[in-house]
């Protein structure tokens, strides 16, 4: 059985040695652990994975290989999950949807407050107590133009404001593969604008031949130096509505690793708060403060976000607007703070460009941005590419 899922760990191209493989063997066979198959998949990955970039790539293959055995982390969690079973989820017309009113930051806190104060058992399809489905903004499956999601594994309607459960984000992978016509002009695109800048250096054969050719003396040539000066620092949303556009990303992160010798990088969910991180299974463990990351680099740098400004309005311009944790100042504060600490940014959006209009957090953070946000598409990165070169 296990040959089978070593070939499957090859297959989702993840670099898996039979050296390794045999490892994980010895250690079935020394009985480290006993018959489970989450003890399974944390012995498997911690011996066959050296580098945590791939750690989505051996979950998808571990589970697809396991057909539907899903791992799930005990979080303690002050909602009782009896309230939150899924039997019922609502579905509205848009006129009935439009009748529901949304409440306002602090009447909606104030109100979560109340329930837990008021509820004692579970409910479904009402307007007011944390449940399943229905019009009330607590609780999973439901409707309401202004929530709080909890109990429920990922977005439907994109209007929740908070979430509250712990959330579990996958690390973008810098080296898949740059396959498609359109990323590898792409790639030319960082390339020229990697370079522009760039110190000459010593052509050392050309240098010898033309001095050679010129009987004898001296004529220096000089080529663009390989290893180009320009500085990236790179901030990245992930998770949530990202999910959608992990592909593309991945490529634009790989491309720039592979152009950029001077190339920072940070995560960030939906707006960039006070901290930052490096690896998003440690994203609470090891985070960078974000005034670290402003006083660290110089001024030089280029600024590049990637993200798809999908958020509520809350998380842009509300203290505790997060939909993680509370926040003492509002995500607009820290991105003018970081435009002002790094003049030259940009903002690439995967989202198509033809909804921009419609979602009001994107109009805000064009706002932020001085305009300076561009789609992930060519166009977009020749655009940005010459903003940044001036």
């Amino acid at each position: 059985m296990l040959i089978d899922f070593f070939f499957t760990l090859r297959a989702a191209k993840l670099p898996v040695s039979v050296k390794e493989y045999l490892t994980l063997l010895e250690a079935l066979r020394a009985q480290v652990i006993g018959p489970s198959v989450d003890e399974f998949y944390f012995l498997a990955r911690t011996t066959l994975v050296k580098d945590e970039a791939h750690y989505d790539r051996f979950d998808r293959a571990f589970g697809a290989y396991f057909k539907g055995v899903e791992l799930l982390a005990d979080f303690t969690k002050e909602v009782p999950l009896e309230w939150l079973r899924k039997t019922l989820e609502l579905e509205l017309s848009p006129e009935e949807k439009a009748k529901i009113e949304a409440m306002g930051w602090d009447e909606l806190m104030e109100t979560l407050r109340k329930r837990f104060e008021e509820q004692k058992g579970r409910h479904e399809g009402g307007s007011k107590w944390i449940g399943t489905g229905g019009t009330s903004p607590f609780g999973a499956w439901g409707v309401n133009p202004q929530g709080i999601r909890i109990g429920q594994d990922k977005g439907r309607n994109r209007s929740a404001v908070k979430v509250w459960d712990q959330r579990a984000y996958k690390d973008y992978d810098d080296s898949r593969e740059l396959g498609t016509r359109n990323i590898k002009v792409a790639l030319r695109r960082l390339r020229r604008f990697a370079r522009e800048g760039s110190e000459l250096e010593l052509d050392l054969d050309d240098t010898i031949h033309s001095t050679a050719a010129n009987a004898g003396l001296l004529d220096i040539r000089m080529v663009p130096e390989r290893h180009n000066r320009v500085k990236v620092l790179l901030l990245m949303d992930v998770g949530g509505t990202m999910d959608e556009h992990v592909h593309r990303v991945e490529e634009l992160f790989s491309a720039a690793k592979t152009e950029f010798k001077h190339l920072e990088f940070y995560y960030f969910h939906n707006c960039v708060y006070d901290f930052v991180w490096k690896h998003n299974r440690r994203r609470f463990s090891e985070k960078f403060p974000t005034w670290d990351v402003i006083r660290k680099y110089n001024k030089d740098y280029k600024l590049v976000f990637v993200g798809d400004a999908t958020m509520s309005p809350y998380e842009i311009l509300q203290p505790g607007g997060s939909v993680e944790y509370h926040n003492e100042e509002p995500g607009a504060e820290w991105l003018q703070r970081l435009t002002h600490a790094f003049p030259k940014y940009a903002w690439f959006n995967p989202e198509p460009q033809g909804v921009w209009q419609y979602r009001q957090s994107i109009a805000i953070v064009q706002q932020l941005m001085n305009q300076r946000m561009f789609p992930l598409t060519l166009a977009g990165l020749e655009g940005a590419m010459r903003l940044l070169s001036k």
